[in-house]
């Protein structure tokens, strides 16, 4: 984990942490680190979330782009696996996303794409930090005729839904769901895709006014949407997060479906139509137990990374794989995208239950979760680069490790996206893992808090 740049991207709260000078800089800086001898004027396109602060920290970054000669193409608001998509169609040098994705409205963010719409990697995010912290260049300031330009793209949204369209080889008709937009980036482009599909479609928490992003809705706030579906009597709901490259369903039950759960339904679906490659899954650390014996039972290999959707696509792109993503709904398919993107994921969990004519809940009987418990632990900044030395904390992982023995286990790590570090711990009795983890995430608010 970087000094600017987490798991995704440079976050921090807007005008405080992520200052609109910030910003600018980044901006200066990834230019700098995208020009060449090939490359005198990269185009860079950016979109955004529907925060208070996105336009802020857009003028900002159109102004540090420009400055050092980059041209600036304005996507709006849309989805964060929009700018990865478009970035390719577009045939620009990068795309930047300004959104702090599930976080509060207060934060934000900025997340930098290649030209191959991946997330840039840890060695270009390391120049860009060393530029912007260090000072090791000055900025190469354009001179007259030499200055970006800027152009608003007025089709991008539209664009992106043609696309994610194009990926489902089936219509919804006759199928009723309900979308939560978390008042985010999907509040532009749900409803048109999935009725584009044929779905009828209940539309929740589609009104942003730029400090109700997250708030008690989304992917991260699944209750409300859990009794909709249920009084409702809907065939299944979708829960998309700020930036919407996150999704998680609800059965027609009301029951959660994760991202665990949404992986396993699409690989079996990938691997009955001969079309999962190396028959093997990517998933995290943080994937639960049960995935793994879904995949022993299935005949796939689990293949596991660090936690971050963009070290699942590294794994996905070395060795030739085409599905993998994370519990927290982060769900690359990458036959046809580069990101995770909640409304693909989505679309294509639809697109199962509409072929097979299988209820969500069946479906989801694939898969049997190992009882799982995740504490959030608030931290100091200090206290996150203080956990990785901290002997007591290390002590008391190893102490829980060692009761849970073949039985289970304990993770334990800092978030790459907030101020926190997570304690999780898996194993057969609830009840034992319920009290270990509340040992464990005491011993690290005493020592990192």
């Amino acid at each position: 984990m970087g000094r600017l740049f987490g798991t995704d991207g440079a976050r921090g709260v807007a005008n405080s942490e992520l200052t609109a000078e910030l910003a600018m800089n980044i901006g200066r800086a990834a230019a700098m680190v995208l020009i060449s001898e090939e490359v005198e004027h990269p185009t860079i396109l950016i979109g955004k979330d529907t925060r208070l602060s996105g336009d802020m920290l857009e003028g900002a970054l159109i102004a540090g782009l420009c400055s050092v000669g980059a041209n600036v193409e304005l996507l709006g608001v849309v989805p964060t696996p929009a700018v990865a998509y478009l970035v390719g169609k577009y045939n620009a040098d990068a795309g930047i996303m300004i959104s702090a994705s599930h976080n509060p409205f207060e934060f934000n963010g900025i997340k930098i794409f290649s030209s191959e719409g991946c997330k840039l990697p840890d060695d270009l995010e390391n120049r860009i930090e060393e530029i912007v912290l260090d000072h090791v260049v000055p900025y190469a300031l354009a001179q007259n005729g030499n200055i970006g330009k800027v152009t608003i793209l007025e089709n991008a949204a539209d664009d992106y839904i043609e696309h994610v369209a194009n990926s489902i080889d089936c219509d919804f008709e006759g199928m009723e769901v309900a979308l939560d937009c978390s008042n985010g980036s999907s509040s532009r482009t749900a409803e048109k895709l999935f009725t584009k599909l044929g779905a009828k479609v209940h539309m929740l928490f589609d009104e942003p006014d730029g400090v109700n992003i997250n708030k008690d809705c989304g992917s991260t706030h699944i209750n409300r949407l859990q009794n909709y579906v249920r009084e409702h009597n809907l065939c299944c709901g979708l829960a998309f997060d700020g930036d919407a490259d996150r999704c998680l369903a609800v059965d027609e039950n009301g029951n959660l479906v994760d991202g665990d759960y949404l992986i396993a339904i699409c690989a079996k679906d990938m691997k009955d139509r001969g079309v999962l490659k190396k028959n093997a899954v990517v998933g995290t650390v943080m994937t639960n137990m049960g995935f793994n014996k879904f995949c022993e039972e299935n005949g796939m290999n689990f293949i596991s990374t660090k936690v971050g959707d963009r070290y699942v696509l590294e794994a996905m792109l070395r060795e030739g794989y085409n599905i993998g993503g994370e519990q927290s709904g982060h769900i690359i398919f990458l036959d046809f995208a580069t990101t995770g993107d909640g409304e693909l994921s989505g679309a294509m969990v639809l697109s199962i239950m509409k072929r097979t004519g299988e209820k969500l809940s069946n479906l989801a009987k694939v898969m049997q979760r190992m009882p799982q418990v995740l504490i959030n632990v608030n931290v100091s900044a200090e206290g996150k680069f203080a956990f990785y030395t901290d002997k007591e904390v290390k002590s008391e992982i190893k102490r829980v490790g060692d009761i849970l023995g073949d039985r289970g286990r304990i993770l334990v790590r800092v978030s790459g996206t907030e101020p926190l570090v997570r304690v999780m711990l898996e194993g057969e009795n609830l009840e034992e893992i319920q009290y270990l983890a509340q040992e464990a995430a005491q011993v690290v608010r005493e020592r990192l808090s």
